[in-house]
């Protein structure tokens, strides 16, 4: 199971950026727990500087805007 976690103050990119993992999951078989982070003082933790954020199994991978949808697949298969 990967542990995502979207960083980012709750607005509407970060619930896209959410529902656009899951659906990615969903079509690649992965299991997914997702982790929504409001917290600021917990977002600043990660660098993350612009939101959403997205953190696959610890590792930042995203910051900044939507995701495209092929860069989610290639974190989810790694």
């Amino acid at each position: 199971m990967k542990n995502v976690k979207v960083l980012g103050p709750g607005c509407k990119r970060c619930q896209t950026t959410a529902q656009m993992v899951q659906a990615e999951a969903d079509r690649l078989g992965v299991a997914v727990c997702i982790d929504k982070v409001t917290d600021y003082a917990t977002i600043a933790g990660y660098g993350i500087a612009a939101t959403p954020g997205v953190v696959v199994d610890g590792k930042v991978v995203h910051s900044g805007g939507l995701p495209r949808t092929e860069d989610i697949a290639r974190w989810l298969a790694a």
